[in-house]
């Protein structure tokens, strides 16, 4: 069986560089996705509360462990702390929540899943009677402190943050005590990142892309695995689209989390080691960055914490 390559944290700890992202899997059918995935070779598996899909995922991750297929430190397990639970003394229990759906003593890794708080109490999208989203004024950086409390008592192997802006990830450096292993952000080929990849890789941070393929967008949004210029590099690979830009943020010396739920799809993005993409080709891909993103959150523009440009 094929193994993925791994990526090392500073810290030592290390991650595979391709997980299987579950965003967007219905519970049903996330469980059999994380069969195959484990089956296929996937040792990372990506996920968070707010999917709705942990016990699914814990319970897939479970009976391959009990198959005799992989031993629970064979496999990354990732999870995130939603917006409605950043009040500080609310992290602990979360995450506790988490590890109880998961059926699992703890994750490999905890993000911050948006730099936002949300009121709490009110489900996962607190909106007001005009249908505006409903804040709380928590500070990242005191929910980040509670977070590196979760990873001193051992229930999460390591922590990181998911769609932060420079600004924050500097904040949460200069004000933490626990530097970030990852950033998880959306990265394609029409949102390339550079700035911000370049950023991390200077302060030792990862890289997570998250919507590497672009995905299933909203009606008329672009979609890059259409891109004229992508299908002209995945004829010349022999490879198809999603693959090309697969192995394009795996050049870049990112870590990549592409969704699916249909095992040839799942078993299609793994197959991208045993081929490279030659330099100009990589260049030609990075040409097609137009700083379009397909996961604005635009509900939260009002926020002070809103971390994209305005």
């Amino acid at each position: 069986m094929a193994k993925a390559p791994t990526v090392k944290f500073y810290n030592g700890s290390e991650i595979p560089v391709i997980g299987l992202g579950t965003w967007r899997s219905e519970p049903n059918k996330a469980y059999e996705a994380v069969k195959d995935a484990i089956d296929i070779g996937y040792r990372f598996i990506d996920n968070a509360y707010l999917y709705d899909n942990e016990v699914e995922v814990g319970k897939a991750v479970r009976s391959k462990i009990a198959e005799g297929v992989i031993k629970r430190e064979d496999i990354f397990l990732s999870n995130k702390l939603w917006n409605t639970f950043h009040r500080p003394e609310a992290v602990e229990p979360m995450l506790r929540k988490t590890l109880a759906n998961l059926g699992v003593e703890y994750v490999d890794m905890y993000l911050m899943h948006w730099p936002i708080a949300y009121k709490e109490g009110s489900g996962n999208y607190p909106l007001d009677a005009e249908g505006k989203m409903q804040f709380a004024d928590y500070d990242f950086v005191d929910t980040w402190k509670a977070m590196e409390k979760v990873y001193e008592m051992g229930l999460t192997k390591n922590i990181g943050v998911s769609n932060f802006n420079e600004e924050q990830l500097e904040r949460i450096l200069k004000e933490g005590k626990i530097k970030p292993v990852t950033n998880q952000v959306e990265c394609q080929p029409y949102l390339c990142q550079f700035k911000l990849s370049d950023f991390c890789k200077s302060k030792g941070i990862a890289i997570t892309a998250y919507r590497p393929l672009g995905g299933p967008g909203k009606p008329g949004q672009p979609k890059p695995s259409e891109d004229p210029k992508i299908k002209i590099i995945a004829e010349k690979y022999k490879k198809t689209p999603a693959q090309i830009m697969l192995r394009y943020q795996i050049e870049r010396g990112h870590i990549i989390i592409p969704k699916s739920v249909t095992k040839s799809r799942i078993e299609e993005n793994f197959n991208i080691f045993n081929f490279e993409l030659a330099k100009d080709d990589v260049e030609l891909i990075n040409s097609l960055d137009c700083n379009v993103r397909l996961s604005p959150l635009l509900e939260c523009i009002d926020s002070p914490y809103y971390p994209f440009e305005k």
